[in-house]
């Protein structure tokens, strides 16, 4: 069932930087490693109700109704350009401090969460994904599709980890300017508010 196209492909889809990738970086370069880890736990976990959603069929609702889409698509546009203007807005007096971090490590994995749970595009992904590795000859097709999504899942978690670590890894060079840490921040938050706006204009 976890054929090595499946493999590839997936690793190549979660490798391509998107909205969680974007979150658990800025988690990695401006917080810590605790708050990467953190990040990717809540970006992996926020998958899991558009999985759950195409397993059991809902996604055609989004698919065929036009008001559910528009619903959570404008709610998750809003969502990103709420913490675009957060982070610009403390880009200018952004500290490497306790009393400055973005909160416990359960608030960020909570945010992580929102940020997939409110994109309804992946809903739609997975419906058209995993579909094309269900074999005919294998399981049924709701146990290879809990096994193909558990799968995902796992390759999601090691990724963002590795993105989140390797941000803060080079934190360092970031923190010894605080010119060039206000720049890459400001870039997260001009991102961030680009992502909400594509979101918000997606048909």
């Amino acid at each position: 069932m976890f054929d090595i196209d499946f493999l590839l492909t997936s690793l190549l889809v979660v490798l391509i930087p998107g909205t969680g990738v974007i979150y658990t970086v800025s988690m990695g370069l401006f917080e810590s490693k605790k708050a990467a880890i953190a990040a990717s736990v809540g970006c992996t976990f926020g998958i899991v109700p558009h999985l759950l959603a195409c397993i059991s069929g809902l996604s055609l609702l989004l698919h065929t109704s036009a008001l559910a889409f528009q619903a959570v698509k404008l709610a998750g546009a809003v969502y990103l350009l709420y913490m675009a203007w957060g982070m610009w807005r403390g880009s200018g007096k952004f500290e490497f401090t306790q009393q400055h971090s973005s909160g416990s490590a359960v608030q960020i994995a909570v945010r992580g969460t929102l940020i997939n749970v409110l994109n309804p595009k992946l809903s739609l992904f997975f419906l058209a994904f995993l579909p094309l590795f269900v074999s005919s000859e294998g399981a049924s097709p709701t146990i290879q599709l809990l096994g193909l999504s558990a799968v995902f899942m796992a390759i999601t978690f090691v990724i963002f980890i590795g993105y989140g670590l390797f941000a803060h890894s080079v934190k360092t060079v970031i923190v010894s300017s605080p010119e060039r840490m206000r720049n890459v921040q400001r870039v997260f938050a001009a991102t961030f508010a680009a992502l909400g706006a594509k979101l918000a204009m997606t048909e």
